[in-house]
């Protein structure tokens, strides 16, 4: 392995393992249970295939190019986040009551079927809508990557090794996430916990597409 791909596995990594939205929506919804958790992962990472796809065809420089094109993204994004957040809030005002008695009860545990389904499907939603719709993607993409093609080397085939290396990156780190919050959900559930984490995350999650809107307004 080269000294530039060493150097970016080193940043990749960083750059996955930041604690942010993406790491907030897998953590709260891995509270909920290792389905909806590890579902949540799998489509943070579907949203960063989405980013790498982009700046390996150059679309993702039009998108920062073109304002109004981006302030949409961001626009959508904030609002996103914001919904979000404020949804995680108010389960942790109503935690005290119905969702601090199914987390204790086993007879509540999600059931397979239908209904299961639907929550994978949502929970799968959530996590790829919250990593696509981050306007600061693209952004990073186009200033990281060309940075680790060496000159003279053709970009294309260098620029997918290292798409590829943080889609799977993302695929190795956020499902482990989904799982430690699963494997100390005996805890993490606790009702004064469980209200702790979701207020934390749904202040996160609002503070962050508060952020985004903010900026997009001084822009």
């Amino acid at each position: 392995m080269d000294g530039q791909l060493i150097a970016f596995t080193g940043i990749a990594a960083g750059m996955v393992t930041m604690p942010g939205a993406d790491f907030a929506v897998v953590v709260r919804n891995a509270l909920d249970s290792r389905r909806a958790g590890v579902a949540t992962a799998v489509g943070v990472a579907g949203g960063l295939l989405v980013h790498t796809a982009l700046a390996v065809a150059g679309l993702a420089a039009v998108l920062v190019a073109v304002p109004a094109l981006f302030g949409a993204v961001q626009l959508l994004g904030g609002v996103y986040l914001l919904y979000l957040g404020v949804g995680a809030l108010i389960a942790a005002v109503r935690s005290a009551g119905a969702h601090a008695d199914s987390a204790t009860d086993p007879a509540a545990a999600p059931a397979d079927g239908p209904a299961a389904l639907l929550g994978t499907a949502r929970s799968l939603r959530q996590g790829f809508l919250t990593n696509a719709l981050n306007p600061k993607a693209p952004v990073l993409f186009l200033s990281l990557l060309p940075q680790f093609v060496p000159a003279g080397e053709p970009a294309l085939p260098r620029t997918l090794l290292l798409a590829t290396m943080v889609v799977a990156m993302a695929l190795v780190w956020f499902p482990a996430v989904a799982l430690l919050v699963d494997r100390l959900g005996n805890w993490l559930r606790r009702p004064r916990v469980t209200r702790a984490l979701e207020a934390t995350t749904g202040a996160l999650l609002t503070a962050l597409g508060g952020v985004l809107l903010i900026e997009l307004v001084l822009a």
